[in-house]
């Protein structure tokens, strides 16, 4: 047989046997999963965007594409982490300032992409919400690769509530958010720039001691976020001023705090321009605030 003849035959066999293997997926889930590229260079796009005005106009659309791609391949985990990811960030830096009942659904719908993504990790929503000794021995079986639907579902499982702390429902859920968020801490406390300790600053510091609140702890959750990102992320010290500094009346230190973060040099992290420059707007709007605050 000719050599010829012998090359097309083999590439006829690889082909049926791509085909076969691919076989349960369907087109769309194909074009979808192709496509995965293109979204993580969005994201990094967006990370690294100035513009805030042009972020807010962007954002939106990336929102609607990732949530098309999830149409054709809802299994798909990581496209719910983005989602999740995307709709909180989305809230927490153009939303939530001027419209909370907005925010309200932007988070839960946050927090519903992160959750299916948690259940394919081996916690399923019914864990969630059940017997607590049942949730912690579910999150002692997660290792490392569970991280980013941990994060995101107690991020904005947290912001969610926040919102209603007025809710009494919503205030006994606060545990299970924080055992998720303390799993995190346990697996890779680096993760999304030591999104944790932040997480565990505001979550000390936003209350008063007699309601659960540690000063102390919040604190060294603050700093170890510092740590962690070399003081590139300015969001730490927006978060210290506005929950632990404010709650603590430490007024001279909230004022020097929020003036650092406008005074900071840009970040030598691209990554972290969208980050920073929102944190720069509600340093400025905090300060904007301050004889009322105090």
């Amino acid at each position: 047989m000719p050599l010829r003849i012998l090359r097309c035959h083999a590439a006829s066999a690889g082909v049926a046997i791509a085909l076969l293997t691919l076989s349960g997926c369907s087109t769309s889930q194909l074009v979808a999963r192709s496509a995965s590229p293109l979204i993580d260079h969005g994201v990094a796009a967006m990370n690294r965007e100035t513009d805030l005005e042009l972020a807010r106009a962007s954002i939106p659309a990336n929102l609607k594409m990732i949530e098309a791609l999830l149409l054709a391949d809802p299994g798909n985990a990581a496209y719910r982490v983005q989602a999740a990811m995307g709709f909180y960030g989305y809230a927490l830096g153009f939303v939530e300032p001027g419209d909370h009942a907005r925010a309200i659904a932007l988070y839960q719908r946050a927090r519903e992409h992160a959750l299916i993504a948690l259940g394919h990790a081996g916690v399923t929503q019914a864990t969630l919400t059940g017997e607590m000794a049942n949730l912690q021995q579910a999150l002692t079986r997660l290792d490392a690769r569970a991280v980013p639907a941990l994060f995101w579902t107690a991020s904005s499982w947290g912001k969610w509530i926040e919102l209603q702390l007025d809710d009494p429902a919503r205030l006994a859920e606060l545990p299970r958010v924080e055992a998720l968020m303390q799993r995190v801490l346990a697996l890779d406390e680096t993760y999304y720039h030591g999104g944790a300790h932040v997480f565990f600053g505001v979550y000390y510091g936003g209350r008063a001691p007699m309601f659960g609140g540690d000063f102390i702890r919040a604190a060294w959750h603050f700093d170890r976020a510092a740590e962690l990102n070399q003081n590139r992320l300015l969001l730490v010290d927006v978060y210290r001023a506005r929950y632990l500094l404010r709650q603590m009346g430490e007024r001279e230190a909230f004022h020097a705090t929020l003036h650092r973060v406008l005074d900071a040099p840009a970040s030598a992290d691209p990554d972290l321009n969208l980050a920073n420059a929102l944190a720069r707007k509600q340093a400025a709007a905090l300060l904007a605030q301050e004889e009322d605050l105090f």
